[in-house]
């Protein structure tokens, strides 16, 4: 390989929104993320509806969908 082309792979740390903090290497030093596998509802099975401007409340109207 050729010398000084390459960037260096060092220690970094993740950091998501929720407070996770995750070990790893990259070439990016200390990366920061907005949701992660602690807090993503696949991976915990809690799901988290955001509703933005009452789209949540139109399809329910819509589908007749009962809470």
């Amino acid at each position: 390989m050729k010398k000084n082309i390459h960037p260096k792979f060092e220690e970094t740390k993740i950091k998501c929104a929720c407070g996770n903090e995750i070990s790893t290497r990259s070439t990016v030093k200390d990366i920061s993320i907005e949701i992660c596998s602690q807090c993503h509802p696949f991976f915990t099975g809690k799901q988290k509806l955001i509703d933005t401007a009452g789209r949540v409340e139109r399809f329910k109207k819509k589908y007749k969908i009962k809470n």
